[in-house]
């Protein structure tokens, strides 16, 4: 792997991101509805002190127009200024972006670590009682949406056992490893709702990419050469088969995104999902454009992080 081939994939990502913000900008400038809607019809605030504001914001400009003067003004370091939190927008998305970053990244990590294991035993396995159980929950697991779990695990957790506080609370007393302990309960749930969701699809995926690198001739070479069966699942078999399945991973993270907002609604994490949410109710566009392109941002990372696990997954892959 490369600093060249790094610098270049760097290089590729800003056509990518250009092209994005002027969509979202056009749909978001185009959309109805009007942010300073509120203070047309409060009779407190006189008629000069709106048309400064609208003047004030550019918000008569044309779109192009405000679309430049918008993207100077983000290479420059200044996102916008919030119109209902009063307050700049890099700075509300800098308070609620680790939330979100800490929830998904959890949730990937579960997702994986139950994906990789029963997709791996089910192909070792195909068409026996444990393959057929995993592959039913798994058709359970990505059939239900995150808001129905969601609620069902706090049907049960929450209401019903009482082990979990079903309400994210940023505002916790405790110090030391009582903090963490009480982090940990109220992440339990989120985190699963996400983990399991999109652990569910990948199991299958994982199976049958499996089954398709366990029949190729190299895996029966090795096996005649007298290597262990455990061995050559480990060693030859899967390292293969995730090469794949790290496509995949990547190319599902606009879903998961899209199940972050959901989850975090329901179980009220502020992260920049539920910061979306409120600012779209709210007409705040500002934050709005800033939260879309932040996302759009996280997927095209990932997606390089998934090109550089590419080379770590196979040498063979030679980038130049």
């Amino acid at each position: 792997m490369s600093a060249a081939y790094l610098l270049r994939r760097l290089l590729l990502a800003l056509p990518a991101l250009f092209g994005i913000s002027i969509v979202l900008f056009t749909v978001l400038a185009l959309a109805p509805g009007d942010p300073f809607g509120d203070l047309a019809t409060n009779p407190n605030v006189p008629p000069e002190v709106r048309l400064a504001l609208r003047a004030k914001f550019g918000l008569d400009d044309p779109v192009w127009q405000r679309y430049i003067h918008w993207l100077m003004a983000m290479l420059r370091g200044d996102w916008g200024f919030s119109f209902v939190s009063r307050v700049d927008v890099d700075r509300l998305i800098l308070q609620r972006l680790p939330s979100t970053i800490a929830v998904i990244g959890a949730a990937q990590i579960v997702a994986i670590l139950v994906a990789v294991p029963v997709g791996v035993l089910a192909a070792t396995r195909p068409y026996s009682l444990f393959d057929q159980i995993a592959n039913s929950l798994a058709f359970i697991g990505f059939s239900l949406p995150t808001f129905f779990t969601g609620l069902l695990l706090i049907l049960i957790f929450s209401v019903n056992l009482g082990w979990l506080p079903f309400v994210y609370n940023t505002d916790l007393k405790e110090t030391g490893l009582a903090w963490w302990g009480a982090q940990f309960r109220q992440s339990v749930m989120p985190v699963m709702v996400l983990g399991l969701f999109q652990g569910a699809s990948l199991v299958r995926f994982v199976r049958s990419s499996v089954l398709d690198v366990i029949r190729l001739d190299y895996v029966t070479t090795a096996r005649s050469k007298g290597i262990g069966e455990r061995r050559v699942i480990t060693r030859h078999v899967v390292r293969n088969a995730m090469i794949p399945v790290v496509t995949l991973v990547a190319l599902q993270l606009p879903a998961v995104f899209s199940g972050a907002i959901v989850t975090e609604q329901i179980f009220r994490v502020p992260g920049i999902g539920s910061l979306l949410i409120a600012s779209i109710l709210a007409n705040d566009t500002p934050v709005v454009m800033a939260v879309s392109f932040v996302f759009a941002a996280l997927v095209i990372l990932f997606n390089l992080i998934a090109d550089i696990i590419y080379g770590w997954l196979d040498p063979r892959i030679a980038y130049r």
